[in-house]
């Protein structure tokens, strides 16, 4: 009985992907985000190293908001988090979806700042889709609880 309401409650709940090259912080962040705050949003993780890409497709279909994970003090990998982004948010599933981009670990020092990953990633081209973008850090929870209310009332706007 247990898992039929936990599928009936996954089922009410909105459905958020969470992706991000490896080591942007995905994992870290979510763990963050279920210890600290109480959400009606269902999250998938996906895997962000190279040979999972290719399967962020399958976690498309029904989700209502993407949330894309950047490691802001990483410069040399900004260019393939654009191209990565720009991939996924190409797939028929995207289509007007919400996107959030999470500038993560933002304790660290020398790290890009908000407009920096904004303009790396061309997040300004994306007019066919509300989008935000926020700093913060997984590690210590920074900025988590105000990004994943942005999420939920991106969700209800869309």
């Amino acid at each position: 009985m247990g898992l039929l309401l936990s599928k009936r409650d996954i089922k009410r709940t909105p459905t958020v992907v969470l992706m991000g090259l490896g080591s942007s912080g995905k994992s870290t962040l979510l763990f963050r985000l279920k210890t600290g705050l109480k959400t009606a949003l269902t999250v998938w993780d996906v895997g962000g190293q190279g040979e999972m890409r290719v399967n962020w497709r399958y976690y498309l279909e029904g989700c209502k908001a993407m949330v894309f994970v950047v490691d802001s003090s990483d410069r040399a990998s900004i260019g393939d988090a654009q191209k990565a982004l720009k991939n996924v948010l190409s797939d028929v599933n995207m289509k007007g979806i919400p996107l959030m981009v999470l500038a993560n670990k933002k304790d660290l020092s020398n790290t890009m700042n908000i407009r920096e990953v904004s303009n790396q990633l061309e997040l300004p081209s994306y007019k066919d889709r509300a989008w935000q973008i926020q700093a913060c850090s997984g590690l210590k929870g920074m900025g988590l609880q105000q990004a994943f209310l942005s999420v939920a009332k991106l969700i209800k706007k869309s």
